[in-house]
């Protein structure tokens, strides 16, 4: 089994355990700056487990996401120097370079949809960090765009149950760039208007 499969595996036994709402933040946290899987690997069985509190759930890994990305930005901001070999090394470095572009061209809008997207939003934390995107904006897009996400998340796994639960593992990706690129183009239009 790959490094993955197990951290997927071991992270869906965490949605199981009494305290896995405290499993849930930790993870919402960790990732946001350094943890390789995404929280909806866990909101979505305990919302499916839980449909009453389906909602606090996807607030928790809001809140817990968002503060994890003020990590992320201290890492960023604070040392850069110290993460850039890794970047080098784990093949990220032309990621970021993409990612840092963004951040010149749409500074508020490239953090908004990386809240929102399959995209690895540990890698647009700290790059927010390392260009110095102001505070608050930062808090805001990444409040915003991962809220959206969860929120999502748990209110169609809440509703949907089982079947819903499913189709949003095997779609995920699909969804989240369709939403990106609906972003994009409207950001595009807005742009050239």
């Amino acid at each position: 089994m790959s490094l993955f499969g197990a951290l997927y595996d071991k992270t869906l036994n965490w949605s199981r355990h009494p305290h896995a709402e405290r499993y849930l933040a930790g993870l919402s946290f960790a990732e946001s700056s350094f943890f390789p899987v995404p929280p909806d690997v866990m909101l979505a069985p305990m919302a499916l487990a839980r449909n009453d509190r389906a909602l606090r759930f996807a607030l928790l890994t809001t809140i817990a996401s968002v503060l994890g990305g003020l990590l992320g930005y201290a890492i960023g901001h604070f040392g850069f120097e110290l993460v850039e070999p890794w970047l080098h090394k784990l093949g990220y470095y032309e990621k970021y370079l993409v990612v840092r572009g963004w951040f010149n061209e749409w500074g508020f809008w490239a953090m908004l949809i990386a809240g929102f997207s399959p995209i690895p939003y540990k890698l647009f934390t700290i790059t927010a960090g390392a260009v110095s995107m102001a505070l608050l904006p930062f808090v805001l897009a990444s409040a915003i765009g991962r809220g959206a996400r969860f929120f999502l998340v748990a209110f169609l796994i809440a509703r949907g149950g089982e079947t819903m639960e499913r189709h949003l593992r095997r779609y995920i990706d699909a969804i989240g760039w369709g939403l990106v690129v609906l972003i994009l183009a409207y950001v595009g239009y807005k742009t050239m208007s």
